[in-house]
């Protein structure tokens, strides 16, 4: 296991309770570096929308918590936020949750010379994701998938 992945999930199991105390639904968790500096991320969320207060609410409780078991080396930046409408689908939950709803796909490498594509997501498992373009059932293998997030209709 990677120290990234080490410290996201260290990460998670302590904000998991926190955010869950609160009535909320964690999301995410990412430890990424941008611009040099690194970012610790939770991603929090609720029906009806996470607010700057809620995102508060657990930015201090997490912050304390972080301070009394200090496992991240580096210097770093710490946020609370909401996933946001366009939020990636990574974990099973979020495939189940979005199943019917318009989402995008991007891969690593171009099928039939394109990168991006955009359909209702029909079904998913732990190998495959498999969206309606448009009325053509189109499957795509995780392994080639670099994102898949909820696709904003205007």
């Amino acid at each position: 296991m990677s120290r990234k992945e080490e410290y996201e999930q260290k990460a998670e199991a302590m904000l998991a309770p926190i955010v869950e105390s609160n009535g909320f639904e964690l999301v995410d968790v990412e430890y990424v570096k941008e611009a040099g500096t690194w970012y610790l991320r939770g991603y929090i969320d609720k029906p009806g929308g996470i607010t700057v207060n809620d995102c508060e609410t657990v930015s201090r409780a997490f912050s304390d918590k972080l301070d009394e078991d200090d496992f991240i080396e580096d210097s770093y930046i710490m946020e609370i936020s909401s996933p946001g409408l366009d939020r990636p689908l990574k974990k099973e939950k979020d495939f189940a949750r979005s199943i019917g709803k318009l989402v995008e796909i991007r891969t690593y490498r171009p099928i039939e010379k394109q990168k991006e594509f955009c359909g209702e997501l029909t079904a998913y498992d732990n190998n495959s994701v498999t969206i309606d373009e448009e009325g053509t059932p189109r499957t795509f293998d995780k392994k080639d998938i670099a994102l898949v997030r909820l696709a904003i209709d205007f």
